[in-house]
């Protein structure tokens, strides 16, 4: 089946069928994608803001606070 066939019959699904769709296709992708493999510089950036965060180099802050700015912003 072409994608294109595929797009025409997901059109045909009613709101709560493509969101039952949805979680599927990604449940699908997290069982097949367990491990995503990661390029060295990330595990380098990864490993240097654990650090940081660790030695109490990093300033944090609540989710709410950052969504609450963002909203405003």
């Amino acid at each position: 089946m072409k994608p294109s066939d595929i797009v025409k019959e997901i059109e045909k699904l009613n709101l709560s069928e493509k969101l039952l769709l949805v979680e599927d296709i990604w449940d699908t992708i997290a069982r097949s994608n367990a491990s995503l493999p990661l390029p060295e510089w990330q595990k380098q950036e990864l490993a240097k803001r654990q650090a940081e965060y660790e030695n109490g180099g990093l300033r944090l802050y609540k989710w709410q606070s950052v969504h609450e700015k963002l909203r405003i912003s």
